[in-house]
């Protein structure tokens, strides 16, 4: 049996920036204004490409050779996998933004529990690393921070969370928005396909096998990353949404549904992060029918990015 192969598992940073000048902020385009030049300089960093990319008037999207990235004027989000070092790209990107009048105002970084830990290169080798890392690299107005790691009665299955905010952001600014992360393993097959038709799509295949897709929807976004090889197959599906939308939770709840009619993991997990507790109730009720069972539900409030909740689901036994 092999003993290591591709980390399927991404690490996740969402960085949220400020504008002290209201005239840098005029043209609605903020961290849009980075050239490609700039953006590739902060992937050389990371150790990652992009593949391919596509806009719309709110954000842009990039399908990297190991995952996603997201631009929005005053926000950027980043998602890879691998052995990539995805936090050493806070500093080339805080500085991107200063030159842009723009300052970091909260940063957050989550992970599920890696698949071949001792092959992570640093700053990535463990949790504590990472945190100590992140602690030594965001600003020290950022001073309002937690470290957490979110159990589950699954074995080899935690969710890893870093939060850190200024003062002022406390309490998130868009407090109705949702962002479901989806971790599967142990898949049935390996295939995917649109389970999104209102977004516009950007994907990639990988020679010899991996599939990512980015789905841009007004200002919404969603990405599915699939890495199914023998066994350590490995699938994520990503989405935000408004809790005022019923459309957008209608559309979570129908896009977990098909995400599991697809893969048909034997293991799944949901982090759900919002303001409010409107969206993860009904995701336990959308997996039960199709086979999969609740293991375990973890709950924790985190400055800025409100409350996560880390959810845990096997396939029952036929």
């Amino acid at each position: 049996m092999a003993t290591s192969g591709f980390e399927g598992f991404e690490k996740r940073l969402e960085l949220h920036f400020f504008g002290d000048d209201p005239a840098m902020m005029g043209n609605n385009l903020g961290l849009r204004l980075l050239d490609f030049e700039s953006l590739e300089q902060v992937l050389s960093a990371v150790q990652c490409t992009v593949v391919s990319a596509v806009a719309n008037q709110y954000f842009d999207a990039y399908v990297l050779s190991e995952s996603s990235l997201f631009v929005y004027p005053t926000k950027i989000i980043i998602k890879t996998c691998g052995t990539t070092q995805l936090l050493k790209s806070i500093r080339p990107l805080i500085h991107h933004a200063c030159n842009l009048g723009l300052s970091l105002c909260s940063c957050r970084y989550t992970r599920g529990t890696f698949i071949f830990p001792k092959a992570q290169p640093s700053p990535h080798t463990s949790f504590k690393e990472e945190v100590l890392h992140l602690e030594d690299t965001v600003p020290d107005n950022l001073c309002y921070r937690k470290a957490s790691v979110m159990p589950s009665k699954i074995a080899n299955h935690s969710w890893h969370v870093f939060t850190a905010c200024d003062e002022s952001h406390i309490i998130p600014d868009d407090r109705d928005v949702y962002t479901v992360e989806v971790c599967m393993t142990d898949l049935d097959r390996a295939s995917a396909r649109e389970i999104n038709p209102r977004a516009m799509i950007c994907d990639f295949a990988f020679d010899p096998c991996g599939y990512s897709m980015n789905g841009i929807h007004n200002d919404r976004y969603s990405t599915i990353h699939v890495t199914p090889e023998d066994g350590f197959s490995y699938a994520s599906f990503e989405c935000v949404g408004s809790i005022f939308d019923d459309d957008d939770i209608e559309n979570l709840v129908g896009t977990l549904r098909r995400a599991v009619q697809v893969f048909r993991p034997a293991s799944l997990s949901v982090s759900t992060t919002c303001a409010s507790h409107e969206v993860w109730p009904r995701v336990a009720r959308a997996l039960d029918p199709l086979g999969l069972k609740c293991r375990s539900c973890a709950a924790d409030e985190f400055p800025s990015a409100g409350s996560i909740v880390f959810q845990t689901f096997t396939a029952r036994r036929k």
